[in-house]
C-alpha cells in the first residue's frame, strides 16, 4: 500500500457507506410496499410493515449524510472549501454522469413498458425539467419517483460553500440558528402567503438538515471525543420522542407534517453520524463496515437511481396480473424486485458511477478505457499521457463523497 492510499484510508470514515447502502435499500421497499398495497399515504397494509410508508425518512437521512460527507474536507482544512470552480466541477463530474443514464433509462422504461404510478408518459417538458435538475421548481410527468430528491440535493450544493463560509466566520450555532430561522419563517407564512408557499416545493427544511450534516462533521476536528459514547445516547434520546409521534399520529398526519417531522429527525440523524464517525457503538460500526453492506453503499447512488422504474415494471406487469395487491403481492415483488434492482445498480455503477469516482477527468478516464480495451484485445501498445496519474483507490476520500438519496 502506497502512501497515497493509506492517507486515503485513514480518511475513510468507518460505517458511513454502510449507512448510505441500507439506507438505499429502505427506499426499494418502501416502493415495494407502494406497489403492493393501495391508499397511500393511508396505512392499508398489515401493522408490522407500516415501517415501510416511510422512505422519505430514507431520504432525510441522505441530506445529512451528504452534507456531513461533503465537509468531512473542509472539516480538515479549516473549513475552506478550496476554490468554488473546484467543488462545482466536482459535484457535477461526481453526480451527474449516473443522473443522466439513469434519466435516460428511467425514459426508455415509461415511454416503452409503463410510466410510474400516477404519472403519464414523460413529456418533452419532462426531458428538460428533470434533465437541468429543475424537476421540483416546475412540474411535468415523472419519469422516475425517486428523482425528485436529486434536484434538492443539487440546489444544496449551490449554498454549501456560503454555509462553510458562515462556519468558519461566524461559528456552528450561528449557522444552525439562521438557516433554521429562516426555514421555520417559510413554514410559519407558508399556509397564508402564497408567494412563501410556493418555496415550499423547494423542500427547504432540507438546507438546515444539510447544515446539521455539515456541522456534525467538525467531529473529526476533535479525536480525543472519539471514546465518548454521549453522541449515541443523545441520537437515541432524540429520536425517540419522534418515533412515538409519527406512532400515534400515523401515516397521513406523518405525511402532511413532513417539514416539521424533517427538522425533529435532523438532530437525531446528526448525532448518529457523530457517533459512528467516532466508532460509537463499536458493534453497530463493525456491521456497517462488513464488506457486503460496505459494498452495497459503494454503489447506494446508482441503487437509488435506478431502482424506482424497476420496481414498477415487475410490480405491475408481472406481479400484480398474476397475484394481485396486498401481501402475497408485496413478499413476492419484494422477492424479485430487489434482487434485480441490486444486480441492475451493480451493473450500472460498473459503468456510470464507479469510473467517475475513480478517474477525475476525461483524459484519465479515457486512458484508463483504452488500457482496459488492450487488456480485452490483447494489445500493450496503448500509452498513458505523462499528464494522467493511474487511481489508487476506488473510493475518493470520505470528504468527497455524495449521498445519495
Amino acid at each position: 500500500m502506497n502512501r497515497t492510499e493509506r492517507s486515503t484510508a485513514r480518511e475513510r470514515l468507518a460505517g458511513l457507506d454502510g449507512i448510505r447502502g441500507l439506507a438505499a435499500l429502505f427506499v426499494v421497499l418502501h416502493h415495494c410496499r407502494l406497489t403492493s398495497f393501495p391508499g397511500f399515504p393511508y396505512d392499508t397494509g398489515p401493522g408490522w410493515l407500516s415501517w415501510l410508508l416511510y422512505g422519505h425518512f430514507a431520504v432525510v437521512l441522505f441530506i445529512v449524510l451528504s452534507g456531513f460527507s461533503l465537509a468531512v474536507s473542509p472539516a480538515r482544512s479549516g473549513w475552506r472549501v478550496g476554490g468554488l470552480r473546484r467543488f462545482a466541477a466536482r459535484r457535477a463530474w461526481r453526480i451527474l454522469p449516473p443522473y443522466w443514464g439513469a434519466l435516460a433509462f428511467s425514459l426508455a422504461v415509461a415511454w416503452t413498458l409503463v410510466p410510474q404510478p400516477g404519472e403519464g408518459a414523460p413529456t418533452l417538458r419532462s426531458v428538460v425539467l428533470y434533465g437541468l435538475l429543475l424537476q421540483d421548481i416546475a412540474g411535468s410527468p415523472s419519469p422516475n419517483g425517486a428523482f425528485w430528491s436529486i434536484a434538492v440535493e443539487a440546489q444544496l450544493y449551490l449554498v454549501f460553500p456560503i454555509m462553510i463560509l458562515m462556519l468558519r466566520r461566524l461559528g456552528a450555532m450561528a449557522l444552525l440558528g439562521i438557516v433554521t430561522a429562516l426555514v421555520a419563517m417559510i413554514g410559519l407564512l407558508s399556509p397564508a402567503v402564497p408567494a412563501v408557499a410556493a418555496l415550499m416545493r423547494l423542500t427547504p427544511q432540507f438546507a438546515v438538515l444539510f447544515a446539521l450534516g455539515a456541522v456534525a462533521a467538525g467531529v473529526v476536528t476533535r479525536p480525543e471525543r472519539s471514546a465518548r459514547p454521549w453522541p449515541a445516547v443523545l441520537a437515541v434520546a432524540a429520536a425517540v420522542p419522534v418515533v412515538v409521534l409519527v406512532v400515534v399520529n400515523g401515516s397521513v398526519w406523518t405525511i402532511e407534517h413532513f417539514f416539521w417531522i424533517d427538522l425533529a429527525v435532523g438532530p437525531a440523524a446528526g448525532l448518529t453520524l457523530v457517533a459512528v464517525a467516532t466508532r460509537r457503538p463499536a458493534g453497530l460500526v463493525r456491521m456497517l463496515d462488513a464488506a457486503p453492506i460496505r459494498a452495497l453503499g459503494r454503489f447506494s447512488y446508482s441503487l437509488y437511481l435506478t431502482h424506482a422504474p424497476i420496481v414498477v415494471v415487475l410490480s405491475t406487469l408481472v406481479v400484480a396480473p398474476r397475484i394481485g395487491p396486498g401481501l402475497p403481492g408485496f413478499l413476492v415483488t419484494a422477492a424479485v424486485a430487489v434482487p434485480a434492482s441490486l444486480l441492475f445498480a451493480w451493473l450500472f455503477a460498473a459503468v456510470l458511477e464507479l469510473p467517475f469516482q475513480r478517474h477525475r477527468s476525461w483524459s484519465a478516464l479515457r486512458t484508463a478505457a483504452k488500457g482496459r480495451l488492450s487488456r480485452w484485445t490483447g494489445r500493450s501498445d496503448v500509452e498513458a499521457p505523462a499528464d494522467a496519474r493511474p487511481p489508487v483507490s476506488v473510493r475518493p476520500p470520505a470528504g468527497d463523497e455524495a449521498h445519495r438519496p
